[in-house]
């Protein structure tokens, strides 16, 4: 849990974000939101393991995030919201069979995301860690 892994984390997710805007601009709703979502979701385990913690589910991630960040007011919990509104949207784009993420919804989560990477590399260089 180093300097390091946080920095390939939220280097992740900018990728996973940049992979998410070309989705949406080829027309995969679907796949852009939940790309979008990963890119959220690695944000979540960088912030993570900054106060060293780490889990192996995706539930375990959110809940400890929410618990750590949101409640305590370390960051604005609509992150925490958003965090659980994208959750939602890449199960959809993921295994829904006939119900697709709408594009503005889609569009949403990449928003989010490029917002919640921001604030994280803000958090993380005023706790004296370099980001990404």
């Amino acid at each position: 849990m180093s300097r390091d892994d946080i920095r390939a984390l939220i280097e992740k997710a900018k990728e996973s974000l940049g992979v998410a805007q070309d989705l949406l601009r080829d027309g995969h709703d679907d796949f852009g939101a939940s790309r979008g979502y990963y890119a959220m979701f690695y944000v979540a385990e960088a912030l993570l393991l900054e106060i060293e913690r780490s889990y192996s589910k995706h539930s375990s991630v959110i809940s400890a995030f929410g618990r750590e960040y949101s409640k305590t007011g370390i960051l604005d919990p609509k992150f925490h919201r958003w965090l659980l509104d994208a959750q939602d949207l890449r199960n959809v784009g993921d295994y829904g069979v006939h119900t697709h993420v709408p594009k503005e919804k889609a569009e949403s989560v990449c928003a989010w995301a490029e917002e919640f990477i921001q604030a994280a590399e803000a958090h993380l260089s005023k706790k004296g860690g370099d980001s990404a």
